[in-house]
């Protein structure tokens, strides 16, 4: 199993931009097929935001976040993105990317993948 590594966190005001990746530090994300995006919230539950099915492109987002933030992977480059706009207060959280082997199913937005990365920590302010 490769090991997930985000990156692009950081303090940004509300109304700014950012993106994170998540690449792996140990192997290839080329043996995974889905990927997701997930945060948590200081006192709240983990919250899947976004996925992608690399075979067919596919992409779902949590209500909060769709028509902001675009999920995207690199085939080429080998990682994983999370585009994120118009950013709000309430989007303040520690990001997590994760991958799974899983085919054949589509993007699922609530799943328990098999790897994780350690988080990146995301704050908007107001």
């Amino acid at each position: 199993q490769a090991q997930l590594v985000e990156s692009g966190g950081g303090l940004v005001e509300s109304g700014g931009s950012l993106r994170l990746s998540c690449a792996a530090s140990r192997g290839t994300l080329r043996h995974y097929a889905i990927f997701g995006w997930f945060r948590q919230a200081p006192g709240k539950e983990r919250e899947a935001i976004s996925c992608i099915d690399r075979t067919d492109g596919s992409t779902l987002y949590t209500g909060s976040v769709r028509g902001r933030f675009t999920i995207s992977i690199d085939n080429h480059d080998n990682t994983l993105y999370l585009q994120m706009n118009s950013l709000k207060p309430e989007d303040t959280a520690v990001y997590y990317c994760a991958a799974d082997t899983l085919e054949g199913y589509g993007c699922i937005l609530e799943f328990e993948y098999g790897s994780w990365g350690q988080g990146t920590q995301v704050t908007v302010s107001s």
